[in-house]
């Protein structure tokens, strides 16, 4: 007969290699599933990194507020926050089909819409009060978003986490230098 710890042992090894990243993303018939998802959100963020570029020079020379990141962060920041996405939305690519799994889908397409029009109206256009607004409505989608990706799949949602922090992160830079530069 198997101890009370042995159980709570056995409980949480099965709950964390089933429920964990690792679990979802170590199936070979997927892999194809999962490139795809993560590269949909790259080619998103690379598309509009290639139509902004040339304003990058302008945006250098704005005053910025005090907590703004050096500039080579935020390429690293965003491809590790798009892979992210990619993950998570394949994972509910990949669960059972539902119309919870279709709305959670349809809102993450809407949030990446969103998502890449943010840079041309900050950098490209310097619509920076419109680009507050918009990475507003882009927040309420990704908080959607991750509720209806939690419902599905917790871990699909908890990888979004890291990707609302920084929009909150942005918003809050994204006012800053308005602020401070009309």
């Amino acid at each position: 007969m198997k101890s009370r710890a042995e159980h709570s042992a056995a409980f949480f090894d099965s709950y964390v290699f089933s429920h964990s990243a690792y679990a979802y993303t170590m199936k070979k018939s997927n892999w194809k599933v999962y490139l795809v998802s993560i590269l949909i959100p790259l080619a998103v963020g690379i598309l509009a990194a290639i139509i902004t570029n040339s304003s990058m020079e302008q945006f250098e020379r704005l005053d910025k507020p005090w907590f703004a990141p050096p500039s080579w962060l935020f390429p690293i920041a965003w491809t590790i926050l798009y892979t992210l996405m990619g993950i998570s939305s394949a994972m509910i690519y990949l669960s059972a089909q539902s119309k919870e799994r279709t709305e959670a889908l349809w809102l993450y397409a809407a949030q990446l819409f969103v998502n890449f029009w943010w840079p041309l109206f900050f950098f490209m256009w310097g619509l920076r009060l419109f680009a507050f607004v918009w990475i507003l409505l882009l927040i309420a989608l990704v908080i959607g978003m991750i509720t209806r990706f939690y419902r599905i799949k917790p871990v699909a949602g908890l990888l979004q986490l890291p990707y609302l922090l920084w929009l909150l992160f942005a918003s809050a830079l994204n006012l800053s230098i308005f602020a401070l530069n009309g």
